[in-house]
Formats: structure tokens, C-alpha cells, sequence
């Protein structure tokens, strides 16, 4: 008895009409974004339409000694108040086809078009993110404000600065930033010869020196307000890459902590043994975000010391970074053209990101951050 065959071009062709989008990670920095004074990055949706600036007040806390019986007039205390400067630019992408190709096209692809604009959209402010806390603040315009391509970072970028901005960044900031393990490293205030003094063996992000960043973090002036959550508890937040989250997870400090102190769940998804997730030591908070390394600045490649690659851990306070809305996503799409046969859809927003600084009283134009303390540790990849 013979078998019919179905021939080639008589068979069935399912196709998949659901069409597997790229991963997209969620935002790490979710958690501690919001627009309250507390937030880490305070989202601002308050600029007003047609405005490209905003100006972020910040006030230092009273520091006058107190007058018991002596005379009060006279005496008063200046409020030290600051307006920090950022501006905004505009983001756009869109995704264009015609009819012939949507003949030929097995899904539509407009129903994806949608989801990965969002996509795009959540992807750029995540990495902008990233940028922010690597950057040096300068409350004057960005470069390429409102060019082809636009720049919604406010500052320079390490990738972009050059190596007086770095100095100058490093001086200015003396109180709020460390070098590998000792305090000393920077003492220089030149940038790369404090860098050059990290090293892979003692350089790394281990917990005596997050708890070095935690003490130099609470003595430093300007005060860095910690992040308090909904219990009215205070903590710091570490933002770090994750060559350093695994040298922190190894040591032995941290092991033991989560071998003995840490509660054990019955569900292995609350272990944390078992489960990839935040450390929590000495009231810091450490996160890793896979970004802080994908989009590391090109000068922090082999600066280290014996030519190793560093990378920045930001422990952050109160109103670290600020993001601000000139205009929230909207979807866009392309007018009728070609009498309909051309059609696209796209996203725009308008947005300005930065780390925040304030100029030091009498100092003119020297910036501190103010709720950002930056170590610098080995980021040796896995070899």
C-alpha cells in the first residue's frame, strides 16, 4: 500500500503570531523613585508647558549654636539655601511600514510596535539613570541641548569629561568620595593617580570598607540625608555593578551575616540562599544594577592599579538624583501619507535627568552632591 506525501508547497505553515519580544530588565531604580523629598530620585512632573528649565531648591539643616541667656536679636542664622539648575530635551522613536509589507507579513507588527516603544522608552531612562550617578553636575546647559540627537543628562558624564573635570570633581568632593580602602588614596585630588591606587586585592567593595562609605556618608557636610522607608526606618541605598556585588557577596563578613542573621522562609523564594537579590548590612542596602557595568565610562577600563578596571558604587541618600517632565510619554503616529499606504506609530517625551549639587556658601561655582557619596572599587570581570 503506498503512502501519499504531502508535497513541499502543499504543507501547513503555522506561523507564531506572537512575536517574542527582546528582554527588557525592569527598572531597577523603581523602588526608589517618587516625587516626595525622601526618594532617592524625585521624579518632578511640575514644569510648566513651554519651559526647558527647572530649578531644584535644596536647604542645608541649622548648624548655629543655641543662645541660652544672651540676647537672641542680632544672632539669627542665615538659612543656607541653594537653586540647582537642570534642563530638559526631547526623546523620540517610531517604528514605520507600508501595506504592501503588511501583506506579506505573517503577525502584525503593530501590535508589538506599541509594547516595544514602551520598551524603548523605560530602557533609555534606566540607562540615563546609570549616566546621572556617573556624572559630574554642573548647573549650566549640557552639551547638545536640542541637537539632532538631544542630551536629557544634565552635567558632564564621565565617559564625556575630560581629565581637569574629573580633578576638579575629585576636590570638590573630598568629603564624599572614597578610593579602594583608604581615605588617604585621595588626598592627591588628582583624579587617575587616587584611582591608580586601587588594586584588585585591596580595592574591592568588601563590607569594612561599605562600612568606611557609611561612616565618611554620615559625617559629610552638606549632610546626605538617609533614605527612610515606609516603617520610618533609615537606610542607604549602594547602587553598584556586578563584578562588586559578587566580591560583596563572597566576603566573608556578609556570608556569615546571611548564614546566621538573616531570617530563613520556608518558601525558597524568601531564602536567600536560594534567591538572587539586594544584601542588606549595616543598614545599607546594596543593589546591583546590571546597567552600572554594561554602560561603565570608557576612562574606568584599565585606571586601577596594575592597569585593573575600576568602577563607581553610589551610596545614595535623600534626593540623589532628580528627574523632571516637560512632557510625560505619549504615543505618537505618522499622518496620513501616500493616500494611507505609509503608516507608523512612535513615542516622544520630553525630560531632563542629573545628579543633584549645591554650591558651597562663598564659593561661587564649586559644586558638591548632595545626596550622592561615590566609592571607587575594583570591577575585575570574570575571567
Amino acid at each position: 500500500m503506498a503512502l501519499t506525501a504531502i508535497q513541499t508547497n502543499n504543507k501547513l505553515i503555522v506561523f507564531k503570531r506572537d512575536i517574542l519580544r527582546e528582554f527588557v530588565r525592569q527598572n531597577m531604580f523603581s523602588p526608589y523613585m517618587g516625587n516626595s523629598l525622601n526618594n532617592i530620585i524625585r521624579v518632578l512632573n511640575d514644569v510648566k508647558a513651554g519651559g526647558e528649565q527647572v530649578n531644584v531648591p535644596l536647604v542645608n539643616s541649622l548648624r548655629a549654636t543655641a543662645i541660652a541667656t544672651g540676647t537672641l536679636v542680632g544672632a539669627e542664622e542665615a538659612i543656607d539655601n541653594y537653586g540647582f539648575r537642570m534642563w530638559i530635551d526631547w526623546a523620540r522613536n517610531a517604528v514605520k511600514t507600508n501595506r504592501a509589507e503588511d501583506q506579506k507579513d505573517s503577525a502584525d507588527i503593530f501590535d508589538v510596535a506599541r509594547p516595544l516603544l514602551t520598551d524603548w522608552g523605560k530602557e533609555l531612562i534606566k540607562n540615563e539613570i546609570v549616566d546621572s550617578l556617573l556624572s559630574i553636575p554642573l548647573g549650566t546647559v549640557q552639551a547638545n541641548l536640542g541637537s539632532a540627537n538631544g542630551n536629557r543628562v544634565c552635567g558632564i558624564t564621565f565617559n564625556a569629561s575630560a581629565a581637569a573635570d574629573r580633578n576638579t570633581w575629585t576636590t570638590n568632593n573630598a568629603d564624599r568620595v572614597l578610593y579602594g580602602s583608604s581615605i588617604s588614596n585621595g588626598s592627591s585630588n588628582v583624579f587617575a593617580t587616587a584611582a591608580g591606587l586601587i588594586t584588585a586585592s585591596t580595592g574591592k567593595l568588601t563590607a569594612a570598607n561599605l562600612r568606611l562609605m557609611k561612616r565618611m556618608a554620615m559625617r559629610a557636610v552638606p549632610r546626605i540625608r538617609p533614605y527612610q522607608d515606609n516603617d520610618g526606618y533609615d537606610y542607604w541605598v549602594l547602587f553598584c555593578d556586578p563584578n562588586q556585588f559578587r566580591d560583596l557577596s563572597n566576603d566573608q563578613t556578609v556570608v556569615n551575616a546571611n548564614l546566621y542573621a538573616r531570617p530563613r522562609e520556608n518558601r525558597y523564594r524568601d531564602n536567600p540562599l536560594f534567591m538572587d537579590g539586594d544584601l542588606l548590612y549595616d543598614g545599607v542596602i546594596v543593589r546591583q544594577v546590571p546597567e552600572m557595568l554594561t554602560r561603565i565610562p570608557t576612562p574606568f577600563a584599565t585606571i586601577g592599579g596594575g592597569g585593573i578596571q575600576i568602577n563607581a558604587a553610589c551610596l545614595c541618600g535623600q534626593s540623589a538624583v532628580a528627574q523632571f517632565y516637560g512632557q510625560l510619554p505619549r504615543p505618537t503616529q505618522l499622518e496620513q501619507t501616500d493616500y494611507g499606504f505609509n503608516r507608523g506609530v512612535g513615542i516622544e517625551m520630553a525630560y531632563g535627568i542629573g545628579k543633584v549639587a549645591k554650591a558651597t556658601p562663598g564659593t561661587g561655582a564649586v559644586l558638591k552632591d548632595w545626596g550622592v557619596f561615590t566609592g571607587f572599587f575594583a570591577s575585575v570581570n570574570d575571567s
